[in-house]
C-alpha cells in the first residue's frame, strides 16, 4: 500500500471513531450511518482537506453532509 492510501486508511479510520463518540455509538454503526446518508464518500472525495481540519469541524462537515442526504441523528 503506497502512503498516501495508508494515510486516507488512517484518517478515515480516525474519524469514523471520533464521530461514533461524538453522536454516541460504536465504531460500526457510525460506518453504516455514515455510508448511507453519503458520509463515506465524502470522506473519500474531501480526506485531504478534512485531515488538516480540527476533528470538531470535520465531525461538523461530516454530519452536515449526511443531515443533507437524508440523516436525522
Amino acid at each position: 500500500m503506497d502512503k498516501e492510501t495508508s494515510n486516507k486508511v488512517n484518517f478515515m479510520t480516525f474519524i469514523i471513531t471520533k464521530f461514533a463518540r461524538a453522536y454516541k455509538m460504536n465504531s460500526q454503526q457510525a460506518y453504516l450511518y455514515l455510508k448511507k446518508y453519503g458520509g463515506m464518500d465524502f470522506l473519500d472525495r474531501f480526506w485531504w482537506s478534512l485531515h488538516i481540519e480540527d476533528p470538531y469541524w470535520s465531525i461538523k462537515a461530516l454530519y452536515r453532509e449526511c443531515y443533507t442526504n437524508g440523516g436525522v441523528r
